[in-house]
């Protein structure tokens, strides 16, 4: 299972981005992804995540500010991320957690994003 993360960039505080991942590979179905960040000196931490039913949860530090969005048919998960802080800052990564074709559970992770906003 591969997972493939676009949108990363640098943005000015109070500025908008969106992350998008996609996964492709031997999968039989996703069971949720989600997406983490680490910033510099610090634990990889969750963001958002959403299951294959639409469930989400959020770190509360971006709760009213992020929204985790999913694509079943194209195992895509966006995350538009609004009014960006300075502490946003991070490397974003993307996870998915499902079962491969061989029906054997699988949790991967994609190569990471650097979304770095300016104050």
């Amino acid at each position: 299972v591969q997972l493939v993360e676009s949108g990363g960039g640098l943005v000015q505080a109070g500025g908008s981005l969106r992350l998008s991942c996609a996964a492709s590979g031997s999968i039989f179905n996703i069971n949720g992804m989600g997406w983490y960040r680490q910033a510099p000196g610090k634990q990889r931490e969750l963001v958002a995540i959403i299951t294959s039913g639409g469930s989400t949860n959020y770190a509360d530090s971006v709760k009213g500010r992020f929204t985790i969005s999913g694509d079943n048919a194209k195992n895509t998960v966006y995350l538009q991320m609004n009014s960006l802080k300075f502490e946003d800052t991070a490397v974003y990564y993307c996870n998915a957690k499902g079962i491969d074709w061989g029906l054997k559970p699988f949790d991967y992770w994609g190569q990471g994003t650097q979304v770095t906003v300016s104050s």
